[in-house]
């Protein structure tokens, strides 16, 4: 039996790696020494206005379904500061993956957005799925179909495409984009003699969803294990994760905090699709998934009869907490917005009352976790309720921005519920100004992030 179980393993893991290190590619490999002199593609390469799914003539392949597509056009980037990547005597080349469909991975988008500041061609590459938002960035996108959604075969085709497509690209530099993308991205750049980036958003390998699936999980922990010492370069979003890959790889990881951007710069007048003036509304932001206290959100507005909650997101429990918050006699006073571009979320979060940041401590990758939202409510100005996890209660705790629910971890359900409620009542009971807001404003600032994401790209690639 153990024998049986042991060939699965290898065949899941075969799956996800064996075709990416297939070394029947044509393409030529770089010289030891240095990357080859490969010029520059044609211009003729960049997108037509207009090109949608199954158009002829898109980049990537043949119109239809498992080929790639373009989503939208874009334009080179302009450097509008001194950068050593501008002494290059052709413009590098950096292609940034994710199994995501790119529109709303904030994080993603600011890191181009820096890449591309500074002289580099910037791509993203994601998938398409049926819902997909479109993705309108000064940069290219390129999004996949693929015939699986989830699973080991997604993974597998995935990782495989993507290889594939690294490959006819050659990129200067590729950058993986958390453990799901690292298989392809490894295979492509060290077939390449390119560059390789890990970009960890989280404990990919402690995932709520896998945690009660060993195979599964043993699958991403030989991931982790045996490509990330191999990387050029290690970031992720805060220390507690730097300090597990520490322990337990040994690998050094730079620590670029997930912040965002002031969000008051980018709030339009008609963004929200909700009128908010006439009660307190709650915001919670991000996937309905499990572990995500959206359900605990719902029955405490039952302690707060004068609050609205507004969930803004989309993921696997949406349609479930729909069904949930219907049945409540204070259905009328919660709204879902399903996903939402970052522009629209950005409205929302500045219309807020409170922020709601809830994880459930379901593993490491919850326990370690530092939100995108949590920076983001703090250059809003509006005070949070979090989980009582170590990396954001740091940040209330430490700076004073909202309250932090004690001691989720060993609350019944109820209890849970009403240690929610008690924790928004405090927030609301406090006179909250700009003031309150500086010295968080002032340590969690993008720029502070930016700069060691650069410095990355400097003292490895330039």
């Amino acid at each position: 039996m153990l024998k049986l179980q042991t060939v699965k393993n290898q065949y899941i893991i075969n799956k996800l790696t064996k075709r990416c290190f297939s070394a029947s590619c044509p393409v030529p490999l770089r010289s030891p020494s240095g990357p080859a002199p490969v010029p520059l593609r044609s211009p003729s390469y960049r997108l037509r206005s207009g090109c949608e799914e199954g158009a002829e003539g898109v980049p990537g392949g043949r119109a239809g379904e498992g080929e790639f597509f373009s989503a939208g056009t874009y334009e080179k980037g302009v450097a509008r500061v001194n950068s050593p990547v501008l002494n290059y005597k052709k413009t590098p080349r950096i292609v940034l993956a994710v199994t995501n469909d790119v529109a709303t991975d904030q994080r993603v988008a600011r890191h181009a957005a820096a890449l591309q500041e500074v002289g580099f061609e910037v791509t993203v590459v994601g998938r398409r799925l049926p819902d997909s938002l479109p993705a309108e960035f000064p940069w290219r996108v390129e999004r996949m179909t693929l015939r699986h959604r989830r699973g080991w075969r997604f993974y597998a085709e995935y990782n495989r495409r993507l290889r594939q497509w690294l490959l006819k690209e050659r990129p200067d530099v590729v950058w993986a984009n958390d453990a799901d993308t690292l298989p392809g991205c490894y295979a492509a750049a060290r077939r390449l003699g390119g560059k390789l980036v890990f970009d960890a958003h989280e404990l990919f390998s402690e995932v709520p969803e896998i945690q009660h699936k060993p195979v599964v999980k043993w699958v991403w922990r030989t991931v982790e294990r045996q490509l990330m010492p191999k990387c050029d370069a290690r970031l992720t979003v805060c220390q507690s994760i730097a300090d597990h890959y520490k322990k337990t790889l040994g690998v050094e990881m730079t620590v670029v905090r997930n912040l965002s951007r002031d969000v008051t710069r980018h709030v339009s007048t008609d963004a929200a699709s909700f009128e908010t003036c006439h009660v307190t509304s709650l915001l919670y932001g991000g996937c309905v998934n499990v572990g995500r206290g959206v359900d605990w959100a719902i029955d405490a507005l039952e302690w707060l009869p004068q609050c609205r909650l507004v969930v803004a997101g989309d993921g696997d429990l949406l349609e479930q907490m729909k069904a949930y918050a219907a049945r409540k006699p204070w259905a009328d006073r919660i709204t879902f917005t399903g996903r939402v571009t970052p522009e629209a979320l950005a409205a929302l979060t500045a219309k807020a009352d409170v922020g709601l940041v809830m994880l459930e401590d379901m593993g490491l990758s919850y326990r370690y976790a530092l939100p995108n939202r949590v920076g983001s409510f703090v250059q809003a100005g509006v005070p949070i309720v979090v989980s009582d996890l170590p990396e954001m209660a740091a940040v209330v705790r430490r700076f004073g921005v909202g309250e932090v629910i004690e001691e989720l971890g060993v609350k019944s359900y109820e209890l849970r519920v009403k240690a929610l409620a008690e924790a928004v009542k405090k927030v609301l009971a406090r006179q909250w100004t700009e003031a309150d807001f500086a010295a968080a404003r002032e340590d969690m600032d993008w720029n502070k992030e930016k700069k060691k994401l650069l410095d990355i790209c400097y003292t490895k690639f330039c």
